[in-house]
C-alpha cells in the first residue's frame, strides 16, 4: 500500500466518525466516545502526516505551496478542536463548533486527494511512496500513544 491509500484510508475513517457523532445527541455516552476516537485519530494523523508525506515533498519546489496550505490548514483545525473541547457537549455552541470543524476537515481531505496527491505522485516514486506509508503507520501509532 502506498501513501496515498493510506492517507485516503484515514480520511474515510474521518468522515464516516464525523457522520456518526453529528447523528448524536446531548451529552451522551455516545458522543462522547465518537469524539474522544474522532479527536485522537484525527491528531495523531495530522502530526503523523506532516512528519512523514509533507516532510517528504516540502522538498520539491513543484509541491511547496500545497503542502504549506495544507499544514496551515491543520492548525486551523487544531484550534477549532479547541474550541469543541471548551463548550459543554450537551449545548448547541458544540454542534455547532463541531459542524464547523467537520465541514474544514472534509474540504481539507479532499483538497488534499484532488490536488495534493496528484502533485505527490509527480514526486515521490513508488517505493518512496510505499515507505512513507509504513512510516506514516509507526508515527502514527507513537502519536497516538504519547496522547494517551
Amino acid at each position: 500500500m502506498d501513501i496515498h491509500t493510506r492517507l485516503k484510508q484515514d480520511h474515510d475513517r474521518h468522515r464516516q466518525l464525523a457522520t456518526q457523532i453529528a447523528e448524536t445527541s446531548g451529552a451522551s455516552d455516545e458522543r462522547r466516545h465518537l469524539w474522544q476516537e474522532f479527536r485522537a485519530d484525527v491528531e495523531a494523523h495530522a502530526n503523523a502526516e506532516e512528519q512523514t508525506f509533507y516532510a517528504e515533498i516540502l522538498e520539491s519546489p513543484d509541491a511547496q505551496e500545497k503542502a504549506r496550505h495544507s499544514i496551515a490548514e491543520h492548525e486551523e483545525a487544531s484550534g477549532l478542536v479547541e474550541k469543541v473541547e471548551q463548550c459543554e457537549m450537551s449545548s448547541p455552541a458544540w454542534l455547532q463548533h463541531f459542524k464547523t470543524l467537520r465541514e474544514e476537515l472534509e474540504h481539507h481531505m479532499e483538497e488534499e486527494e484532488d490536488e495534493v496527491f496528484p502533485l505527490a505522485r509527480g514526486v515521490l516514486d513508488d517505493r518512496s511512496a510505499k515507505s512513507l506509508a509504513t512510516r506514516f503507520d509507526e508515527r502514527k501509532g507513537q502519536e497516538k500513544h504519547e496522547a494517551s
